[in-house]
């Protein structure tokens, strides 16, 4: 075991200012340009699992000819066995309203919305008390950005930030064809940014701290750090903030129960990384990217039962909007069953595997691309767990 402890840091939960919105009330302040070179200074990329970096989207959208604009906080957080964004928005609300608001300032938007979780209704009474203390500081400053909260239906796929909008919209939650991109024609075809919850408070500590000390955290990849939801075979699950760019095996040396045989990185549309890979496996952009979410699998664990369950989540949450993610799950799921049972013989798992690679091609959002990042590492690690 790694004689070095992990990283631990408390930006996201730490209090910031004992003053209400201070570091906002401060940063309006300040022109937009030099907040947004502050952000391209820090390195920052969203912290929903893609990565694309923030101040570029918040340049374009701020660039888009339009009078109309929009900020959107993504807080449908669907994927399985990450539960941070509802921790951060019970304990530091204000630091998520005070991101939005700084990014309305910046690309001069009108109003911004939080889309909440359908099954996170049990926060609204308290985010819609500490939401009337914003609005109030906001018209007390001069800064004309309401902040309101739309409440999803618990459909997965209104993750995906096209079909959030149509969500929003009032319409069937369906990804829209790209381009164009949210930061041309988003919410209600005007130019939107659309963040990640953890991702706005970022943007704060990064406008109290300097960018110069927020990159003294992470890796020239992965700047910062990122709030984990630890679960599984674990003795002690929870929320933790840890320093980007760690190696997995200081992870599993840390939170594994001294059995660990996999971690999933990412959720169920993330990576299965086994044991042989955990030292040589970087938990960050340059390495696994993930959106907040380990799950941890010891030996007693079949990796054909997690597949499994994951398949079935992800057929069950397909919209079918496009033939290879709603097929292809279905004939996934149906797949692996045939070679359990001995209807198929292995090699029919070759088959499923190209299977999987087409849907990441020819898929036409992030959930049917992102099938083949479980099914296809945990079948090439596990391949003997799939055979009956």
């Amino acid at each position: 075991m790694s004689d070095t402890k992990l990283k631990r840091v408390d930006l996201i939960f730490g209090e910031y200012s004992n003053v209400k919105y201070k570091v906002l009330t401060d940063t309006i302040k300040r022109s937009s340009d030099e907040i947004l070179d502050d952000l391209l200074e820090s390195g920052l990329r969203g912290r929903g699992g893609a990565g694309f970096p923030t101040a570029m989207k918040w340049r374009l959208t701020a660039q888009a000819p339009s009078e109309e604009k929009y900020v959107i906080c993504n807080a449908d957080e669907g994927e399985p066995g990450t539960f941070k964004d509802r921790e951060i928005l019970t304990r530091v609300p204000r630091k998520v309203f005070s991101g939005m608001a700084i990014c309305g300032k910046v690309i001069g938007a009108q109003r911004g919305y939080i889309y909440l979780r359908g099954e996170y209704k049990f926060l609204l009474p308290d985010l819609m008390k500490e939401l009337d203390g914003y609005n109030e500081h906001a018209k007390s400053i001069g800064l004309n950005f309401p902040i309101e909260i739309r409440l999803g239906s618990g459909a997965y796929i209104c993750g995906e930030e096209s079909a959030l909008f149509e969500s929003m919209e009032g319409n069937r939650g369906e990804p829209r064809n790209k381009p164009p991109y949210p930061t041309t024609s988003g919410y209600m075809g005007k130019p939107t940014v659309i963040n990640n919850v953890e991702t706005f408070v970022n943007v704060l500590m990064i406008m109290r701290l300097g960018p110069i000390q927020f990159k003294l955290l992470g890796t020239t990849d992965s700047r910062g750090s990122k709030v984990f939801s630890v679960s599984g075979d674990t003795p002690i699950p929870g929320i933790y903030e840890l320093e980007l760019g760690m190696p997995l095996d200081r992870f599993v040396d840390e939170f594994g129960d001294g059995d660990t045989k996999a971690v999933q990185v990412g959720g169920a549309s993330g990576f299965c990384v086994p044991r042989k890979k955990f030292k040589d496996t970087v938990i960050g952009f340059e390495g696994v990217p993930t959106g907040g979410s380990m799950m941890l699998f010891n030996s007693s664990r079949s990796m054909f039962n997690v597949l499994h369950n994951y398949l079935e989540f992800f057929e069950e949450e397909s919209c079918g909007q496009c033939t290879p993610c709603r097929v292809g799950c279905q004939q996934l799921r149906k797949g692996i069953e045939a070679v359990k049972k001995g209807d198929k013989k292995s090699l029919y798992l070759d088959q499923l595997m190209k299977l999987a690679e087409s849907m990441k091609i020819t898929a036409k959002c992030g959930l049917g691309q992102s099938v083949a990042n479980s099914f296809s590492s945990i079948v090439y690690n596990f391949k003997e767990e799939m055979i009956y």
